[in-house]
């Protein structure tokens, strides 16, 4: 007595189990979290290092190099991407998924303390954290008032906007963008300050003393304690002006004698524009293992209360990644809902029975509600891969019900009892089920263990399809055979006749038989015309997708102004307004943006900026390719900037790393690489991250001179930065304001800054007075590097091209055929990154899950029906069904990507199984029946044919919404689609006529061996 058969005597406790997975599934379906894709968990590290007032070559011999080289030596490590700007490291130390975070921490932090006391002492504390937030905002606004100015509105985006949003549950970040800050400015004039025999240093370090706070001492009036403060502030800013500001030797002066005291704002270094008007914007962050759509929703409330508490103010969502997160949720459900009624329908169709059919569509349900909780326990979310891995097994779940039932249906029609038919099918098929069922699991199984960043994406869809098959088995097992005796109708049905279809199809089946070798032949023949097909379908990452937003990023030349880049971006939105599509156009100038992975921000320049492009509803315009390809072309006509186009998501890119320690030999091979690839017509938007030599004017001392006056370095680097741009943040007086703390800026006026003569006739103190800057040092023109980055303790370039929909494999390819790239010197290195890299890296990863699928499935066969050959004849199915995929991916002019791969993997276990339901009867009708080899081949036909077309139609109806691209944006789930019908087409068609000619060979070869194996005894014997 079996499982099975137990449960027919024991039907309670089967239903009461399943009761309880059913309420368990719907409790875990509510509280799952609904993402765009599984959290990528990536240890990384972020260490900031400042030296303020240090260039970028200094920083990277004096701070980088050393930091990198300790950090080098920790296990685990992967990658060290460093970026170097003005006073500012940022090193991303990147581990191996296996390295757990908190480690990678602790040991992080004790590689930066080993040489802690070999930086320079200006060197400020180096602050270290892990990256917590996802790289990309899932949110953007932009916010306007009626009734607040600039200055006024950029406060409340900081104060009241950035407090209330960052209270909402799941928000990780928030970054407001565009704006202005709020400071004093003293203007000093270098004339009077001069004739005082004073400089800006000496005012803004004087005027530091003076307006302070502090605290300190005690007091004991009237038998009571008290805390002494001396307060040393003003009010207001107008109170600045009469504050004397004492400057040594026993001198003091006003403050408006030397100077023009301004309450105003700082230097614009940001700038947001919505359709041309300008706003403020902000960008939300989610926090890793938070719902998006619930994310949002708390946004959402959080800014209608400030609406309403303020009427004035107007807020427009930009751009996201929860619409698309929401948009693919509801259609993979959809999708999901319409593959199971057409599974049903199907059944419907073979069996004519609703009794039937009910009881073969409750494993739908039964089988994926327990999957919820499962993916709930395990922490899993409903996201892109999860709900895909529910949409391909759709079909599959009743895979198990349908043979189960169609074959109680069969026994009940030789005249037997209901419960009696349902119990010897059940044991009949027994064997049938649980090997299909297991094949499929081990076939699963390997995607969900794949190492590096392909683990991390497929870890959640191979655990979610191996418990939704491993669900159905149980329902198949417990539940199916209790149902059937409860609800199929206890009738004699006799044996039908067969029909037309069935007679054609087992005289084709006798004609191979009788001419194996020419179906053999024919078989491999297709086999191999398939696999010659390889060559012309395009190998590539992952489809573009239709997010309902893109972005167009610029980049003008060094030494732009933020003025410059506002002219860019409105010429950029007249272009484009002619674009149909497009509804709204945000720009946001000189914001930082995220590069190189490893969550590294580069500080925003104000000659550079992005335009969000908010698109139409879907139905109501192109596709996003084609909008961006029209953006493209339209660009062409703006000057004076270089674009990219798109929201750098996979497949869009292709990115190309050159690494060496020879700058210029890096340099030229990085502009080799770029002119030669603009040759590629196919490719667009060439760019690379070499540091453009940016405009600087350069002071060189006269040391003899300076030495004479007791003059340094320091202090005139120290007395110009003040002079033109003002001391350090942390250096700047402050005037304490009720709810905030604004910095008293002292430098010259603008106008001052565009003066080279006011520039050399600024005065340095000397031992003697002051003296002028010219006289210490030479004023030039210059250029210089405004950034130096390094990629694994060596300085490299990005090249960067847009893929405009071509395939990455092919652009590789011919990228890699150029001669700056087979002439590159030897000290340059070529680093595939990017969407290259995972590209490789999952091609390997999916190519291993294959190859270890195919041997475990060969060992569960093998354990299953205790034989080794056997299971040969049931896995030659899965070359027939490549062919039909290959050829369906050629046809619908699809990419061999990684959604196409996941269907050769699912087409490994759909067809295996097939195969198990011919090969299984034929060993049982030959060890029972005792019929010849051909009799039972027939015989397995015969009896296997009906639900090998019930499951195969059953499965093709099930993915045919997703292969015709119904519902919302299907581009990622498309192509496996695609593919599992060819396979399954080809493989259905094929195995039902080659699987029997491959069992005739292979027990044949069988009996050869066992031959063999008794001849070898009795010659020995002979031999004695």
């Amino acid at each position: 007595m079996n499982l099975a058969t137990w449960t027919l005597r024991n039907p309670i406790p089967a239903v009461l189990l399943f009761l309880m997975l059913s309420l368990a599934g719907l409790r875990g379906f509510q509280q799952l979290s609904i993402q765009s894709l599984p959290d990528l968990d990536l240890p990384a590290i972020i260490i900031k290092l400042s030296q303020p007032g240090a260039a970028p070559a200094q920083l990277e011999t004096e701070v980088a190099r050393k930091v990198e080289d300790s950090i080098a030596t920790l296990s685990g490590l992967k990658h060290i991407r460093t970026s170097i700007t003005d006073g500012l490291v940022q090193i991303s130390a990147e581990f191996v998924l296996e390295k757990k975070l908190s480690d990678a921490l602790i040991e992080t932090k004790d590689a930066v303390d080993r040489v802690r006391s070999d930086l320079p002492t200006s060197v400020q504390q180096p602050s270290i954290s892990a990256v917590t937030v996802g790289g990309a905002p899932i949110l953007t606004y932009a916010i306007a008032s009626s009734k607040l100015d600039e200055e006024a509105l950029s406060w409340f985006v900081d104060d009241t906007v950035g407090k209330t949003l960052s209270g909402v549950a799941g928000v990780g970040r928030f970054e407001r963008l565009g704006g202005v800050q709020r400071e004093i400015q003293v203007e000093v004039d270098p004339v009077r300050l001069a004739s005082l025999g004073v400089t800006a240093t000496d005012v803004s370090r004087a005027l530091k003393q003076v307006q302070q706070e502090s605290s300190g001492g005690r007091g004991n009036l009237g038998r009571a304690e008290q805390a002494l403060r001396t307060l040393a502030t003003v009010r207001q800013a107008s109170e600045l002006a009469a504050l004397p500001v004492a400057l040594g030797n026993g001198r003091d002066v006003r403050l408006d004698q030397v100077a023009t005291v301004r309450d105003t704002v700082a230097e614009r270094t940001e700038l947001a524009l919505l359709d041309g008007k300008p706003v403020i914007g902000f960008n939300i962050y989610r926090a890793k293992g938070h719902d998006e759509t619930r994310i949002a929703e708390g946004v959402q409330k959080a800014l209608q209360r400030l609406r309403q508490a303020d009427p004035s103010l107007s807020t427009t969502l930009i751009s996201g990644t929860v619409d698309y997160a929401q948009e693919q949720y509801r259609g993979s459900m959809t999708m999901l809902y319409e593959g199971a009624l057409l599974a049903v329908l199907v059944v419907w169709w073979f069996l004519r029975d609703w009794r039937a059919t009910l009881v073969s569509a409750s494993a739908l349900p039964l089988s994926i509600l327990p999957t919820f909780a499962a993916m709930y326990w395990l922490g899993f979310s409903l996201n892109m891969l999860t709900l895909l891995a529910l949409a391909i097994v759709v079909g599959i779940l009743v895979d198990d019900a349908i043979v189960e039932i169609e074959n109680i249906a069969r026994h009940a029609r030789m005249g037997k009892s209901v419960r009696q038919a349902a119990a010897e099918a059940v044991d009949e098929i027994a064997l049938a089920v649980i090997a299909t069922t297991l094949t499929l699991v081990v076939v699963f199984m390997p995607t969900a263990m794949m190492n590096g960043i392909s683990g991390m994406f497929f870890k959640q869809f191979g655990w979610t399809a191996v418990v939704a098959v491993l669900a159905s088995l149980l329902v198949a097992r417990l539940l199916t055979p209790v149902l059937a005796v409860f609800l199929l109708a206890d009738q004699q049905h006799p044996e039908a006749a067969d029909g037309q279809l069935m007679r054609i199809y087992l005289r084709i089946v006798h004609w191979t038989l009788t001419r194996r070798k020419t179906t053999l032949v024919l078989a491999t023949l297709f086999f191999i015309a398939a696999c010659a097909l390889l060559p012309w379908i395009p190998a590539g990452f992952m489809p573009a997708a239709d997010r309902g937003y893109t972005t167009v990023h610029f980049e003008l030349p060094p030494g732009s102004s933020i003025v410059d880049a506002g002219k860019v971006a409105e010429a950029v939105r007249a272009t484009l307004k002619p674009v149909a599509g497009i509804d709204h156009l945000f720009a946001a100038v000189g914001s930082s943006q995220q590069f190189g992975g490893g969550g590294l921000r580069r500080a925003g320049e104000v000659r550079e900026g992005t335009l969000t492009l908010t698109l139409s509803a879907r139905n109501e315009r192109s596709s996003q390719t084609a909008i961006e390809q029209a953006v493209r072309q339209a660009l062409h006509h703006v000057a004076g900037a270089r674009f990219s186009v798109g929201v750098g998501g996979p497949g869009e890119k292709m990115s190309l790393i050159l690494s060496s320690d020879n700058v210029a030999a890096l340099k030229a091979s990085a502009q080799a690489l770029e002119r030669e690839l603009r040759g590629i017509r196919s490719l667009s938007n060439i760019t690379s991250t070499a540091s453009l030599e940016r405009p600087e004017i350069v002071i060189r001392p006269d040391w003899q001179r300076a030495a004479e006056l007791g003059i340094t370095a320091e202090l005139i680097s120290e007395t110009v930065r003040i002079a033109t741009s003002g001391d350090f943040d942390a250096q700047l007086a402050k005037l304490n304001l009720d709810n905030r703390q604004l910095g008293i800026r002292v430098r010259m006026a603008d106008a001052a800054r565009r003066d080279l003569q006011v520039l050399a006739n600024l005065r340095i103190k000397s031992a003697s007075g002051l003296v002028p800057l010219s006289s210490v040092a030479e004023l030039a023109l210059a250029g210089g590097s405004a950034q130096v980055e390094r990629f694994d303790r060596r300085r490299y370039v990005t090249v960067s091209a847009e893929l405009g929909g071509q395939s990455l494999g092919k652009a590789l390819a011919a990228a890699k055929a150029l001669p700056a790239v087979a002439n590159m010197p030897s000290g340059v290195k070529l680093i595939e990154t990017g969407d290259a890299e995972i590209m490789v890296e999952m091609a390997s990863g999916f190519l291993w899950a294959m190859l270890t699928g195919l041997l475990c499935m060969f060992c569960v066969l093998v354990l299953l029906f205790k034989d080794f050959f056997q299971p040969l004849t049931i896995l030659s199915a899965i070359p027939l069904s490549i062919g039909g995929a290959f050829i369906a991916l050629l046809v619908s002019r699809s990419e061999l990507n990684i959604p196409s791969m996941i269907g050769l993997i699912m087409l490994m276990g759909i067809v295996t199984k097939n195969s198990i339901l011919l090969v299984e009867y034929a060993l049982v009708a030959r060890r029972e029946q005792g019929l010849s080899l051909h009799e039972a081949l027939l015989d397995a036909c015969h009896k296997r044919v009906r639900p090998i077309m019930m499951t195969t139609v059953a499965m093709i109806a099930g993915m045919l919404p997703i292969a015709l691209g119904w519902g919302s944006d299907t581009g990622f789930r498309q192509p496996m689609a695609i593919a599992v019908i060819g396979g399954l087409l080809s493989s259905t068609l094929l195995s039902l006529l080659v699987v029997p000619v491959v069992f005739t060979y292979v027990e044949g070869l069988q009996r050869g061996l066992s031959r063999f194996g008794r001849q070898e005894p009795a010659l020995a014997a002979e031999a004695n």
